[in-house]
């Protein structure tokens, strides 16, 4: 019988991999060094990279073997515009789904993190607190798919959103922008909290559109990170 708590443990460890470009953008990914690396037999390993490649982080080519997925700004593109999607429509569901008590308790997180989050400097932390709110704000849909379909996005998309913000922190710090005015996921909660679906579903199309904007720019600044952490 196969081991489920090796496939599962396998997968996570592959996963982690693939979410953070350890493995280059088209590099062809070597089993029997993943093998050894993981400690891990054949067909765990077989079943945690098909896996993957069902979920869009790794591809397959017969008779050549698994690659990690390239990183292009279109194919970013085509996740942005999927996020605005599954995000835009997780929210008209919660104006109609959401009890009050539920949208408090939001307000009440995103309280307990705005001043970390304008002050955190440590990207890894920063796309973590966001990547959390905005499945906060998913889950008041009481729909597990979107939920679902989101944190496969969010993964997929990770890598480049944690390098935008490092270079977005990074920028601002230099040249002393203000944080004053009100967050994007502010304006979201306080929308939701008025009962103004116009308002709040304007204020989260914006904030995705803002960041696919710069997907080009974005993706440019990831390929340098990942070679230069390879150096």
């Amino acid at each position: 019988m196969q081991d489920k708590g090796s496939v599962a443990r396998v997968y996570t460890e592959l996963q982690t991999m693939a979410v953070n470009f350890v493995f280059k953008p088209g590099e062809r990914l070597n089993e029997s060094r993943l093998s050894a690396q993981l400690g891990a037999s054949r067909t765990p390993l077989r079943e945690a990279l098909n896996r993957l490649v069902a979920e869009g982080f790794l591809t397959f080519e017969a008779g050549k073997g698994f690659f990690c997925r390239t990183l292009n700004p279109d194919d970013i593109q085509h996740l942005y515009e999927l996020r605005s999607a599954v995000e835009c429509e997780a929210l008209w569901v919660s104006f109609r789904r959401a009890e009050d008590s539920d949208i408090a308790s939001l307000s009440q997180y995103l309280k307990g993190i705005e001043e970390e989050y304008e002050s955190c400097s440590d990207p890894l932390v920063l796309v973590e607190m966001d990547q959390t709110f905005h499945i906060k704000l998913a889950e008041l849909s009481g729909n597990p798919e979107f939920v679902r379909t989101l944190r496969n996005v969010n993964d997929r998309i990770r890598f480049v959103r944690m390098i935008d913000l490092k270079v977005m922190r990074e920028n601002k710090a230099t040249e002393g922008l203000s944080s004053a005015r009100l967050s994007a996921h502010r304006q979201i909660v306080d929308a939701l909290q008025r009962r103004d679906e116009v308002a709040a579903l304007a204020a989260l199309r914006a904030h995705i559109e803002r960041r696919r904007e710069q997907t080009t720019v974005a993706v440019r600044n990831a390929y340098a990170e990942i070679y230069v952490m390879s150096d």
